[in-house]
Order: C-alpha cells, then structure tokens, then sequence
C-alpha cells in the first residue's frame, strides 16, 4: 500500500499535469481518434506515432537521469502561448491548430522544468508527435486532387515508353483494352505521409552525419512518390492483360503494400549507400 503513495507522492507534479491536459485537450484527441480510425483515412498510422516517441525517449532514460535540471522561466511562455492557442482553437473549433498548441505547451513544460539541455535532447521525440496530427479536409482535397493528377500523368509516360498505348484524361488512363481511374486513395499522400515519419525516423536512429540524415529525409518523399507511379504502371499493365477486375479487391489493397515495402527497399538502399561514402 505504501509503495503506491510513495509513487503518486515521487510524480505527483506529473500526474496533476498530465490529468490537466487530457482534460483540456480532450475534444481534440478525440477528433484526431476520429481522424486516425476513418474508412480510408491518410493517418491510420496516428496510434503508433506516441508510442514510437515514448520508446525514444525510454532509450534515452539513463542519459536524461544523469543531466541536471536548469528550470527556465521561458518555458511560461511557450505554455501560455500553447494554452491561449488552443483556447482560440477550441472556440472556433479548428482541431488542426489545437493539435499543434500541444506541441508547444509540452515544450513549455519541459523547459519550464528541466530546462534547454533536457529540452534539446528529447527534440526529436517532441518532433515526431507532428506526424500523428492529421492534416484538415480541405488541404488532403487540394493536395490529392494534385498528387493523382500527377501520378497519372508520369504513369502514362511511363507506358507509353514500354510500348503501352496509354492517354490520360484528367485522372483517367485510357488504354486499348481497359480504362484505369487514379482515385484519391491512389494518389499517393498516404505512401508520403507514412515514408516521410519512416524517413525521419531511421534517419534519426541511424549513424550518419547531419547533413546525410537531412537528405534521407528529404529524399522520402519522391521515395514515396516514385514507389507510387511504379504501382499505378503495374495496375495499368495488369488490367490491360487480364481486365479491371482482376486489380479489384485484394489486389487492390495488396498493390497499396507494394507502394510501402517498394519504397522501404528504396530508403534502405539511400541509407546503405550513405553509410558508404
């Protein structure tokens, strides 16, 4: 019985603040739960970005235990910006904005408490939590509309080069024996989304050089792109040779695994290769 209150008496501070904000913050958690579980949602991968930067931080419990604690007053600041964000947020109730006060007030609290030192070395954990903040409707219509747009005309491109008679209409792929639709799932901002949080990651746990790690994540994305149009000329071919039907179902949401683990490939190589040189 004692060792509970020892524990609640030792993280008391923690605990209070902690309750605090899932108090506050609580409609725009649910919001982004919401977002993250939605029929084809971009950002299924919201549930693990937490527990990703929780385990980062774990591994670095030893380190953070032997840095000394230098409370600066700064942190107030960043805390009540972040708080009179979210409050401003709440009121109009702009969920993405919200989101992202989060971010500010935990680097209030860290700052406040633990000081710069401590601050800088859990950045990149701090950081992570952006990929789990979905993007608003609005900016996934614009931004798809684009993406499929482009990656129907590259993949057009490319048929036509390997001898395949293909002519783009809009989103459209117009080929001798079938008719392939780039809908929005097949844009490729999923694919982008999910490589950009994977490029950051492995970049950060790697050993390269700032400058390298800077370039794996920069390079994610037409990575992300390019593992795309490569799926979208491989539908394209097997609908010409066996009929739309055969890319429906289960080969459709194979070839969305094709996407990842074709780009995966291609960040490993990036990564091996600056290892090298």
């Amino acid at each position: 019985m004692q060792e509970p209150i020892k524990l609640i008496r030792k993280y008391y501070k923690a605990i209070v603040i902690t309750l605090f904000l899932a108090v506050i913050y609580f409609p725009t958690i649910q919001w982004m739960v919401d977002r993250w579980t939605a029929v084809d949602s971009y950002f299924g991968h919201g549930f693990l970005v937490p527990l990703v930067s929780l385990y980062m931080l774990r591994r670095k419990k030893e380190r953070l235990k032997k840095m000394a604690k230098q409370p600066n007053n700064l942190g107030l600041f960043f805390m009540a910006l972040g708080l009179l964000i979210h409050i401003m947020s709440s009121f109009l109730r702009v969920y993405f904005t919200s989101a992202y006060s989060f971010l500010l007030v935990l680097i209030g609290i860290i700052l406040y408490f633990f000081g710069v030192r401590i601050l800088k070395e859990c950045s990149f954990p701090i950081g992570f939590l952006i990929f789990m903040i979905p993007i608003p409707e609005v900016a996934i219509v614009n931004i798809t509309f684009k993406m499929k747009l482009f990656a129907a005309h590259w993949a057009t491109v490319i048929l036509n080069k390997m001898g395949i008679a293909a002519i783009r209409d809009g989103s459209l792929i117009h080929m001798r024996k079938a008719v392939l639709m780039v809908e929005d799932q097949c844009s490729g901002l999923r694919s982008l989304i999910s490589l950009l949080a994977l490029g950051s990651l492995v970049a950060y746990l790697s050993g390269l050089s700032r400058v390298k790690k800077i370039i794996v994540v920069i390079a994610s994305a037409p990575i992300a792109l390019l593992a795309n149009i490569a799926r979208i000329v491989m539908m394209c071919i097997m609908s010409q040779l066996y009929g739309v039907q055969f890319i429906e179902g289960p080969m459709h949401t194979a070839s969305g695994l094709f996407v990842f683990v074709v780009a995966f490939i291609g960040l490993a190589i990036l990564v091996k290769s600056l290892e090298k040189n």
